[in-house]
């Protein structure tokens, strides 16, 4: 059996994202020892994209690299995942448009936008955050009992950034209320992960994970995400 594994996102040679995302899914199935293949999924396809063309995937991957070509392609894509339900990895951009997805479907907040796309929505989930993170690194504090505890097995670690967007804190509280979990932050408490505690694997981070490729590395949340996907064939 070869898992197949979508790759939401406008593929760029010159995004570093991109480059790392499939050696990193390499060596997530050299530790997990199984076949896998990728395929990337342009957003401006996915905005008009049946059932039928995602349903062949085992796992979903929205990687960085926005603004997409189509937001909505993206959102219809992450919507899918999470009703379907197969598992999700979103990253960076895929973290930022998980949100909104969420926001719009699941919070019932249907103008919930992304300021990088329209500066002037009275409902942006995801605005410039107050210090940029790009080319960074920092500390990500884990919340215990979360999917990312559970595959890191420790409460702090360090990871890398290449984003300027990030959770408005105003939809805080309303991502609180409903079975939705903010479940990893910085060291000043800003949320740099959220996941879906009822969902098989749904798991979005602001970070990039994917990076620890770039040093042949295998990411134990990548690692785990796999090991959904391989559960799901």
């Amino acid at each position: 059996m070869v898992v197949r594994i979508g790759l939401v996102g406008d593929f760029s040679q010159s995004v570093v994202a991109h480059s790392a995302i499939p050696e990193a899914l390499k060596l997530a199935a050299e530790q997990e020892n199984v076949e896998l293949s990728h395929e990337w999924l342009s957003t401006d396809e996915l905005a008009s994209a049946a059932d039928s063309r995602l349903a062949g995937f085992h796992g979903f991957w929205c990687t960085p690299g926005s603004p997409y070509r189509s937001m909505e392609g993206a959102i219809r894509a992450i919507r899918y995942a999470r009703e379907a339900p197969r598992p999700f990895l979103g990253t960076c951009g895929g973290f930022q448009h998980a949100v909104v997805e969420i926001a719009r479907n699941l919070l019932n907040i249907p103008t919930a936008d992304h300021h990088e796309y329209n500066s002037s929505a009275a409902d942006a989930v995801i605005t410039p955050l107050e210090c940029s993170l790009i080319e960074v690194q920092g500390h990500v504090h884990v919340a215990r009992g979360s999917r990312l505890h559970a595959a890191y097995g420790r409460n702090q670690v360090t990871e890398s950034y290449h984003c300027s967007y990030g959770l408005n804190e105003k939809f805080r509280a309303k991502l609180n209320e409903h079975p939705i979990a903010c479940t990893a932050f910085s060291d000043t408490g800003e949320v740099r992960a959220i996941e879906l505690p009822d969902h098989p694997f749904f798991v979005a981070t602001l970070f990039q994970p994917e990076r620890s490729a770039l040093n042949g590395k295998a990411h134990p949340l990548i690692t785990t995400f796999l090991s959904a996907a391989i559960a799901s064939t």
